[in-house]
Order: structure tokens, then C-alpha cells, then sequence
């Protein structure tokens, strides 16, 4: 992968979103889509992570809620599309990273096609030590949290069967299904819980580093175990493994992790997504 840019941001500061509530108007290419969870509201919501295009140096923007399902086909995106949106800082998230869109506001502007177009912009994020962010979160919370971090190795990924939707998870989405819709043509759906769970187990630069086991939480992780409905869980597993371990981590691959955390757990951090652009 190239190195950073003279124009490159600082990897060790944390973005500032500016205070109050005004819109401001946000052009983004979107590098994260993450699997979506249970909403009452909306039955189902989506974060997603971009990386801001319109300022001098870019930073790391999280988009949350969104409700993909919602979405007129005109205003639907995936991964790499850049858009243009109005969005507010999220006032009750202290991450510095989060803002609320205003969904229907929402332009899709462009895409990049290929690792070349998108290298130049991904290459100026990526770190290398997972055990350092870790650390800033700890000491001095709300610390960055979204990042592009560079495995020194990795050790392998642990799938398990999901055990299905938790009883606060379940409760949010017959809420959903029960309100009255009473602009729908049709009955709302419930969210499927995803058949697997996964982790990538991997150790940073760091000299000192002893190893950190992520959840995977990408939407194309999600979206491939319904295309495996046919297959029993061990072969299912096995063509999971294949893409996601042998194929996107291969040793021809400059595998990068997309990692975010959460509001309420600053310290836990999962994977959102990979880019893994050929060496």
C-alpha cells in the first residue's frame, strides 16, 4: 500500500464535530456498511462509516441511524459510492466521529471503481497498531473511534452459530412489527438474526502486542450467509472461511480492517469492514 500523504491526517487526533444543532452538508465516500440490529422505530437501523471528502484533510464520519430498508432504490447506496447529505452532530453520542443524517436529503454523487480510485483516499487512515487506540480509549475516553488498522498477522476466524436475537432485541423488533403502519401497502417484516457470528483473531505491530479477537459486524458478511441457505453449517462455514479468511486475508492481499467501537463500551471494538487491495 502507498504511504501517507503530506496532506494526511493525524493519526493519533480525534475528529471534532462542531457543537449545537445546524445541518451542515456532508460529501462522503462510504467505506463501512455494518450488519444491521433490531429497532423499534424502524425495525432495523445501519451504521455507517465514511471518510469525508470536502475538507482539506479527511476525517472519519459514523452515519447512524439509517434504515437501508426504508430507502427509496434512487437513494440506496453500498460501499464506495460517494454521497452528498445533510447531517446534524449526534448530541447524545460523544463520539467524535457521529453525526444524524437527514436521510432524505441524501444524494448519491459517484463511485469509486476499483482499488487504484480508492487506494489514495483509504491509504492516508491506515495505522498500524491496534494496541495504541485501544489505549486512548482508555486513558481518555472519547478517544478516535473508527479507524483503518493493518494486521501485522492474522491468526484466524472463529465462526460459531448466532444464538438468535437477544430478549431486548426480539421485544424492539414485535414493537415494530405491532405499530400500525398506516402509511404501508403491505405487513412489515421482522429482521432475521444472521445464521453465524464471527471474529478475526490478529495481532498488530505493536511490539508488546498479545493478540485481539473483533467481531466481524460488515454487511457483506451477513448478506453471504443468506446466499448459503442451500448448505448444511459445516459447509456453509467452510465457504464462509474461504472468502472471508483464505481469500480476503490471503498473503497476496494488503489486508486492512475497518474497526469502530461502541457508544456504551468505548473499549470494545469490532471489525466493519476490510480492504484488501492486491500487493
Amino acid at each position: 500500500m502507498t504511504q501517507q500523504s503530506l496532506f494526511a491526517p493525524d493519526p493519533n487526533a480525534a475528529t471534532h464535530k462542531p457543537g449545537g444543532n445546524r445541518p451542515e452538508r456532508l460529501k462522503l465516500l462510504i467505506v463501512v456498511k455494518a450488519a444491521p440490529n433490531p429497532s423499534q422505530t424502524y425495525g432495523e437501523t445501519v451504521c455507517v462509516a465514511a471518510l469525508r471528502m470536502d475538507l482539506e484533510k479527511s476525517q472519519w464520519v459514523r452515519l447512524y441511524p439509517i434504515n437501508f430498508r426504508a430507502l427509496d432504490d434512487p437513494n440506496a447506496f453500498r460501499k464506495y459510492d460517494i454521497v452528498s447529505v445533510d447531517a446534524k452532530p449526534a448530541p447524545a453520542d460523544p463520539r467524535h466521529e457521529s453525526w444524524r443524517p437527514i436521510v432524505s436529503t441524501l444524494q448519491k454523487v459517484g463511485h469509486l471503481d476499483g482499488w487504484t480510485k480508492r487506494l489514495p483516499w483509504v491509504a492516508d487512515h491506515v495505522e498500524e497498531s491496534m494496541c495504541s487506540l485501544l489505549a486512548a480509549v482508555r486513558a481518555s475516553p472519547p478517544a478516535r473511534s473508527l479507524a483503518a488498522i493493518r494486521p501485522r498477522q492474522i491468526d484466524g476466524l472463529d465462526i460459531e452459530p448466532h444464538p438468535g436475537w437477544t430478549p431486548d432485541e426480539q421485544a424492539k423488533i414485535d414493537a415494530y412489527i405491532q405499530q400500525e403502519a398506516l402509511f404501508e401497502s403491505g405487513p412489515r417484516t421482522a429482521l432475521e438474526a444472521p445464521r453465524f457470528k464471527a471474529w478475526y483473531r490478529y495481532r498488530c505491530h505493536t511490539r508488546a502486542c498479545k493478540g485481539h479477537r473483533q467481531g466481524v459486524l460488515d454487511w457483506e458478511f451477513v448478506a453471504h450467509q443468506r446466499h448459503l441457505r442451500a448448505h448444511d453449517d459445516t459447509a456453509a462455514q467452510q465457504e464462509l472461511r474461504k472468502r472471508w479468511l483464505e481469500e480476503i486475508c490471503a498473503i497476496d492481499r494488503d489486508t486492512v480492517f475497518f474497526v469502530g467501537n461502541q457508544a456504551k463500551r468505548q473499549h470494545v471494538f469490532s471489525v466493519l469492514g476490510a480492504f484488501y487491495p492486491r500487493r
